[in-house]
């Protein structure tokens, strides 16, 4: 295994994080901003008011899209697997 190796590994990795955690991270950002404008229109500034929606949100979006970020990470464990059976 040399660095170029080691570099697409790494670079694989990172991009089946950011696939991965994407959707739930989209999730949140949507749900905050609503909830933001919501506040903001109607001045009630409670900082507690945010989280039970995000959570909501995040736990319904993994549960949709559990598959997809399934199959992200088999693809990279197959890459992996892949290279450490040919020898790299």
């Amino acid at each position: 295994m040399n660095e170029a190796d080691a570099l697409d590994i790494f670079q694989a990795a990172i991009w089946t994080v950011l696939v991965a955690s994407g959707p739930a991270v989209a999730a949140a950002m949507v749900v905050g901003l609503v909830i933001a404008l919501i506040q903001a229109l109607t001045q009630v500034q409670e900082a507690t008011l945010t989280f039970v929606p995000k959570i909501v949100a995040v736990m319904v979006t993994i549960g949709i899209s559990a598959p997809f970020v399934g199959a992200q990470i088999s693809i990279f464990t197959n890459l992996v697997f892949s290279r450490i059976q040919s020898g790299f």
